[in-house]
C-alpha cells in the first residue's frame, strides 16, 4: 500500500542492535532507505520519544514520521475471558494515530509513534505452541462457537501496521493453519491491502465505531466512520469475520440520538449476509486523570466530553491504574439503554459484551 503521507511519513527510525539479526528488520529498514537510523539500547528507552514534553505538533510529527524497530521479549499469552480468550504477544506498540481517549499515553507518552517488532517468526511460534497444548474448545461461549481466540492488536492498529511492514499478513497466514485458533483485531483505519491476506474465516477484524459527529472531536486521525462502515461488507465477502466494536460510548447531552443515527447508518449500508454474522463489543468509557491534564494542553474540547467527574468516579483498573469510569449503577443503567436502542434498529447484532 502506498503510504499515506498525512498519515506516515517515515523520516528516523530508531532501532535495537538486534534488528538486523531478523529478516523483517531487514525488509523494513531497506524499505525506507532515506530515513535516518538511530541505533538504541531498547525500544523502551527513548526520552525524546517517551513523555508529554512538547506542542502537539511536535507529537503529530513524531507519530508521522517516526518509526521504532525492536524485538519483543516476553512471548507469554495472556488470558483476556471478554474481547478474546487470550492476549497473543503485541508485534507492535503505540500508532500513528491521535485518539484523546488512548490509554497508551498512559503508558509511554503521548507522541509515542509506532513501534513494531521484527522476531514475527519467534511471535508466531509461541501462538502456535499454545494453541497446540490447548486442543478444541470445550464448549462454544460468547467469544466463539468453536475456536480460541486470540487479540493480536492488542496495543496498536494492526491495519496501519500493515502499511509499514508484512506481520500482519504473517499472522493472518498463521492462524489461516491452526484448526482451533482464530487472531482477532480491532482497527480504526481502512487498509484495502488485508482484503488479499486470505483469512479464510480464521480471522476477526473488528471496526471500531461511534457516532460520526464525536470521532470528529476525539478519534484524531482516524478513517472516516463511513469508511469503516463501507468496509465491512468488503472485508467479509475478503474471508474476514467482520464484528464491531462500538468504543468507546462516550455519555452526553443527546447521546442517544447520536447512536440511533449511527445504527441507522450501519443497518442502511451493510448487506444481509454481513448482517447475518455481525456481532459487537460495547465498551464505555475509561479516563485517567493523567491523560485529562495532557489533552488539557492541547484538546480541550476533546475533554468537555470525556472529563465528566459529574458522573464518573475512580476506579483502580486490572493493570493497576488509577481510571475514571461512570459511576456504578447508573452505568449499568446507561449500558441497558444502549443496548435496548442498538436492539431497536438492528436486532441481529448480538452482544458479545459490554463492559
Amino acid at each position: 500500500m502506498a503510504l499515506p503521507r498525512d498519515l506516515i511519513d517515515i523520516r528516523t527510525i530508531y532501532h535495537e542492535p538486534a534488528v538486523t539479526d531478523f529478516a523483517r528488520g531487514r525488509e523494513i529498514l531497506a524499505r525506507f532507505p532515506q530515513a535516518e537510523r538511530i541505533l538504541v539500547p531498547s525500544h523502551w528507552n527513548i526520552p525524546s520519544l517517551h513523555g508529554n514534553a512538547g506542542s502537539v505538533e511536535d507529537w503529530v510529527r513524531i507519530k508521522r514520521s517516526t518509526l521504532v524497530l525492536g524485538v519483543k521479549k516476553g512471548l507469554a499469552m495472556r488470558p483476556n475471558g471478554r474481547s478474546a480468550h487470550f492476549i497473543a504477544p503485541s508485534t507492535s506498540n503505540g500508532c500513528a494515530m491521535a485518539c484523546a481517549y488512548c490509554y497508551v499515553p498512559r503508558r509511554k507518552g503521548f507522541a509515542n509513534p509506532i513501534s513494531l517488532f521484527v522476531n514475527i517468526d519467534e511471535v508466531c511460534a509461541a501462538i502456535r505452541r499454545h494453541a497446540g497444548r490447548l486442543g478444541p474448545l470445550p464448549e462454544p461461549d460468547t467469544i466463539d462457537p468453536s475456536r480460541f481466540v486470540y487479540d493480536i492488536g492488542e496495543n496498536g492498529d494492526l491495519s496501519v501496521d500493515a502499511m509499514i511492514g508484512d506481520n500482519a499478513r504473517d499472522l493472518v497466514a498463521l492462524f489461516r493453519e491452526v484448526p482451533n485458533a482464530k487472531g482477532s483485531f480491532a482497527t480504526k483505519a481502512v487498509n484495502r491491502d488485508l482484503l488479499a491476506y486470505d483469512p479464510q474465516g480464521k480471522t476477526r477484524i473488528r471496526f471500531s465505531l461511534m457516532p460520526e459527529r464525536i470521532a470528529r472531536v476525539v478519534d484524531v486521525r482516524t478513517a472516516p466512520m463511513p469508511e469503516r462502515i463501507a468496509a465491512i461488507d468488503d472485508f467479509l465477502a475478503a474471508g474476514y469475520e467482520v464484528h464491531v466494536n462500538f468504543s468507546p460510548v462516550i455519555l452526553y447531552e443527546g447521546w442517544e440520538a447520536d447512536w440511533r443515527a449511527l445504527f441507522e447508518a450501519i443497518d442502511d449500508t451493510i448487506s444481509p449476509a454481513a448482517k447475518a454474522q455481525l456481532k459487537c463489543e460495547v465498551i464505555l468509557l475509561t479516563h485517567n486523570a493523567a491523560l485529562h491534564e495532557v489533552n488539557l494542553g492541547w484538546h480541550p474540547k476533546a475533554e468537555a466530553l470525556l472529563w465528566r467527574p459529574d458522573i464518573q468516579e475512580a476506579k483502580r483498573s486490572e493493570g493497576g491504574g488509577d481510571n475514571l469510569r461512570y459511576r456504578s449503577g447508573w452505568k449499568g443503567r446507561w449500558l441497558a439503554r444502549f443496548q435496548a436502542l442498538l436492539s431497536e434498529r438492528m436486532p441481529y447484532c448480538t452482544v458479545r459484551y459490554a463492559f
